[in-house]
């Protein structure tokens, strides 16, 4: 009987040892998307769990801010928009580090109502561009340096259509999977101008961990991004329902038709599953051009030379792997 007990004690512990899961927590920059589409995907159908991952996606959004809780050790993930608060992050000596890139192009648009103006060139003849305080400092410095647009024409951006749709001169900012969908349902024909076609060569939604993450536990990041990578793929070429369902289960302002035109947005555009990734893979990461978007932003007066070093910003160590590319 002793035995007996010994022996079964014993396989309830491996049991238990084989299913263990390592408790991850990744937070997004904002509410539940198609654009976070793969990380709900490897959630919802069981990817994450496959990797022996136990993961809990928290949701940012117009009142909270997630960024400071990676540096605090309160998440273990984070979702950024693009390079450069990784860039101040080195900047101001918070050790984080980008471990991939899950948007080859960032979705950044400027929209114009369609026939107002004869093409990108033109829209430095608008009378009024609406851009938010952040791309103020950001990507307005390189249209202003790299493209001509003008001080004189800049206006402040709240994050509402209402302006735009009542005046056919007005230009503003947006996102390329949200506002020339929702001008579009408002009944406006518009002009959608990707900065990534015209130079602005940032990654966009990358992922952030601490360094000491990297160093110390290597395989947990390693297996996060892999899980990551199958389920952008899952996500974007088989069915997204489950994926889908955990989004609108988050948020549920979404719809699915909403989420449907949000990824067909995302190819029509090619922001994703396109350029370097269709080489090395989904999360890839060239750190050739980390070096060529920091040389941007010191040529537009955003950082000052030296300041960063792409080896700081990013490593290509956990991507360029090609995980995934069979699902497609």
């Amino acid at each position: 009987m002793k035995i007996k007990a010994l022996t079964t004690f014993v396989a309830t512990l491996c049991a238990t040892a084989a299913t263990a899961q390592d408790k991850v927590v990744f937070a997004t920059n904002w509410l539940a998307q198609g654009g976070h589409g793969g990380f709900y995907q490897a959630l919802a159908d069981g990817t994450y769990q496959k990797y022996g991952l136990d993961v809990e996606i928290q949701m940012g959004g117009p009142q909270l801010n997630n960024r400071p809780l990676l540096q605090a050790g309160k998440i273990d993930f984070l979702m950024a928009g693009n390079l450069l608060l990784s860039m101040d992050n080195v900047r101001n000596e918070i050790p984080t580090i980008v471990v991939a890139s899950y948007f080859e192009k960032d979705p950044q648009v400027i929209i114009a109502h369609k026939g107002s103006y004869g093409g990108w060139e033109d829209l430095v003849n608008a009378p009024e561009i609406l851009i938010s305080k952040d791309g103020q400092f950001s990507f307005w410095q390189w249209m202003t340096a790299e493209h001509g647009f003008k001080d004189e024409s800049l206006r402040p951006y709240g994050y509402n259509l209402a302006e735009f749709l009542n005046d056919k001169a007005m230009v503003q900012q947006g996102y390329g999977t949200a506002e020339p969908l929702y001008a579009a349902a408002a009944g406006a024909e518009v002009e959608t101008y990707l900065l990534a076609d015209y130079g602005w060569n940032t990654y966009s939604t990358t992922v952030e961990t601490r360094v000491e993450m990297v160093e110390n536990i290597p395989d947990l990041v390693q297996r996060f991004i892999d899980a990551t990578n199958i389920g952008w793929y899952n996500y974007l070429y088989n069915d997204n329902s489950a994926g889908n369902a955990a989004i609108i289960a988050a948020n549920p302002d979404q719809t699915e038709e909403k989420l449907q035109g949000e990824v067909a947005q995302l190819k029509a555009l090619g922001i994703i599953d396109t350029g370097y990734q269709l080489e090395a893979g989904i999360g890839a990461i060239d750190m050739d051009r980390i070096q060529a978007f920091i040389d941007l932003t010191v040529a537009a007066g955003i950082i000052k030379a030296g300041e960063v070093e792409a080896a700081q910003v990013a490593t290509d160590r956990f991507v360029n792997k090609r995980v995934g590319m069979d699902l497609k």
